[in-house]
């Protein structure tokens, strides 16, 4: 009991011993999720939350969008148009249209012309009036005449550069408008003078 305190007795170390390697796991560590919780997880609701703040944030995406497109018809850059007006057809179709004197390009300054004089001589002297709206017609079919003798010539120089395929639905309204509005207001801009044919 009150003897001398004992030393302790020398620690040997033990030798090392290689563990084995851990198998590396291949599976992809969880569960898989069942397919209730999956469905869960992916769905969006139909209407979102805050309705007036999503549809005013559509009504300025729109905007922006619109000025793109407006933008890219006034300084004719093709990615950014309407998918209406892009490709080289609608190119080709829009610089023969406006590389032609039509007809239809005056027609609304000369209708405004003459319903104008109509009303002015409607009761002072009938017979005038009566002799502009006449004119006016005649304008009119004269007009539509000239447009199907431009389709009719551009239908054939398509179908000779960009083959039969080329020839679009609605590729005949498209021209047939464009004919029918005033240059300076036609989009996309025109690109080409009168007289300018593209080859």
């Amino acid at each position: 009991m009150f003897g001398r305190k004992q030393d302790p007795p020398p620690t040997v170390d033990a030798p090392v011993v290689d563990e084995p390697p851990q198998p590396v796991p291949t599976g992809k560590g969880r569960p898989t999720p069942r397919r209730k919780e999956a469905e869960a997880r992916n769905r969006r609701p139909l209407v979102p939350a805050d309705r007036r703040a999503a549809a005013k944030e559509a009504r300025a995406k729109a905007r922006v969008q619109r000025d793109l497109e407006y933008q890219a018809m006034r300084n004719g850059d093709e990615r950014h148009m309407p998918a209406r007006d892009r490709g080289p057809v609608r190119r080709y179709v829009r610089d023969s249209v406006d590389a032609r004197w039509n007809l239809g390009e005056f027609f609304l300054p000369l209708a405004a012309a003459f319903l104008v004089l109509q009303f002015v001589t409607a009761s002072t002297a009938p017979v005038v009036a009566f002799a502009s709206l006449v004119v006016l017609y005649v304008y009119i079919i004269a007009s539509m005449i000239d447009a199907w003798l431009m389709w009719r010539g551009l239908k054939q120089r398509l179908a000779a550069k960009f083959g039969d395929a080329a020839l679009l639905r609605g590729l005949t309204m498209y021209a047939v408008l464009r004919a029918f509005q005033v240059r300076p207001s036609r989009l996309p801009k025109p690109r080409v003078k009168h007289g300018q044919h593209p080859a």
